[in-house]
């Protein structure tokens, strides 16, 4: 790693030059402190976008002994999911998104839309996920117990609205601000007809830190329930969503019944809960950042890394296999463009995947790559971009952009703190 210590301290230097850009005040009904992602996302509080923040933000300033920088991060993570409860409604609903339009509205957009009837997402699974990484770094979760009511009605609205019974999955209702913008294997398909991989992995995460919420609010009668409904979600997981011809980790159509018509298709029915949607993406490799993944499993996932006609890339990852037919690096927002380009947050979690799994040397490389993306990067044009081309390095857009481009810090004190231990299980061993 020693050629390119150059690049981390350079980084490092960029991220505190520019903390300011992402650390935002309350204003209209936005009420609490927030953050970001910085460039063209100005005074939006996104879900996963501002975890993934306060997540590398947090390991940043263990790197510095700044206290009133340090409050100043834990006050603006706190107000990330202040505000979200603060415009969760009657139903549970949570907003992906609280944006203020203009000074004319009183609440966000898809919450006016919500109460008008009309069906679409709501937060991703990183609301128990970020109180939960609040709480351990400040080694305290009171600042989150009045708020055990809220998170129940969250859940009950999820598994209301977006769970289907059969497949004992959760799907999208549609495309719309699902992270992957345009995952082919949810853009553009029929509203509640995937059951995402990114959506059901994560969502493991978010019930087990449910559980941790429970506990220490000293209900572990109710953190049973959550455990449990964790436990079936990973059993559905492997039975539905791994391929054993193809190896891998897929999303699944869950739109499967039989459909009667007049004396026709009396006989045999669709027995089958959900066909698989055989298209590879980055999002394949969650359920080993999860751990629930065999020893199997991620044994064939990390060939699928290596493999050049696939994901690798002198950068990283790449977020659609190269052999995909969708695979494409057009420059696009809304939705940002998920088919092929370099996001650091995805090398990040493939990353610790691999971590997860003992492929150390796979880790390494990963750290590297980015750390070169980035460096140069840096260099050449002096700031960061959102999403990068896999063959050449070159940013695609949005300069600015800093929120999980702070993960490649992680990966390199990850590594550090690895380096000379066993802290990091070799399942390989075990095969």
């Amino acid at each position: 790693m020693d050629e390119y210590k150059n690049y981390e301290s350079l980084i490092e230097k960029y991220v505190g030059k520019n903390i300011d850009t992402i650390l935002k005040e309350q204003y209209s009904f936005i009420r609490y402190p927030f953050i970001d992602p910085g460039s063209v996302y100005k005074g939006n509080v996104w879900d996963w976008d501002s975890y993934w923040s306060v997540y590398a933000l947090f390991d940043y300033m263990n790197r510095k002994d700044d206290p009133c920088l340090s409050k100043r991060v834990i006050e603006h993570a706190k107000g990330n999911v202040l505000n979200f409860l603060d415009h969760q409604l009657e139903d549970g609903y949570i907003p992906m998104m609280i944006e203020v339009r203009s000074e004319k509205e009183q609440e966000p957009y898809l919450n006016q839309k919500h109460k008008e009837g009309v069906l679409m997402n709501m937060h991703k699974p990183f609301l128990c996920q970020q109180i939960v990484l609040i709480s351990e770094y400040i080694e305290d979760y009171e600042w989150i117990q009045f708020a055990q009511n809220q998170l129940e009605l969250y859940f009950d609205c999820y598994n209301k609205n977006y769970f289907k019974d059969r497949s004992g999955l959760y799907v999208w209702c549609d495309d719309i601000m699902i992270g992957m913008d345009n995952d082919p294997a949810s853009f553009g398909r029929p509203k509640f007809s995937t059951a995402n991989i990114f959506l059901n992995s994560f969502m493991v995460m978010e019930l087990d830190s449910m559980v941790k919420i429970l506990t220490h609010m000293g209900n572990k009668q109710d953190s049973v329930k959550y455990l449990e409904q964790k436990n079936a979600l990973i059993r559905s997981i492997l039975e539905e969503c791994w391929d054993p011809r193809d190896q891998f980790f897929y999303s699944v159509d869950v739109d499967i019944k039989t459909r009667k018509y007049d004396w026709f298709h009396q006989g045999l029915g669709a027995f089958w809960k959900t066909i698989p949607i055989r298209i590879r993406t980055w999002s394949g490799f969650l359920p080993m950042y999860a751990g629930f993944a065999s020893a199997e499993q991620a044994e064939a996932m990390r060939k699928s890394y290596l493999d050049k006609s696939l994901f690798h890339s002198p950068y990283g990852v790449t977020t659609l296999a190269k052999n995909e037919k969708m695979f494409d690096l057009s420059a696009t927002n809304n939705p940002s463009n998920w088919l092929g380009p370099i996001w650091v947050v995805a090398n990040y979690i493939v990353f610790r995947a691999m971590m997860n799994y003992g492929y150390r040397r796979e880790a390494e490389e990963i750290c590297r790559n980015t750390l070169m993306l980035l460096g140069a990067d840096l260099d050449e044009s002096g700031t960061l971009h959102e999403y990068y081309d896999p063959f050449s390095g070159h940013p695609i857009m949005n300069g600015g952009f800093l929120n999980w481009n702070i993960l490649s810090l992680n990966m390199c004190r990850e590594l550090k703190e690895t380096e000379k231990t066993e802290n990091v299980k070799d399942y390989r061993s075990q095969m």
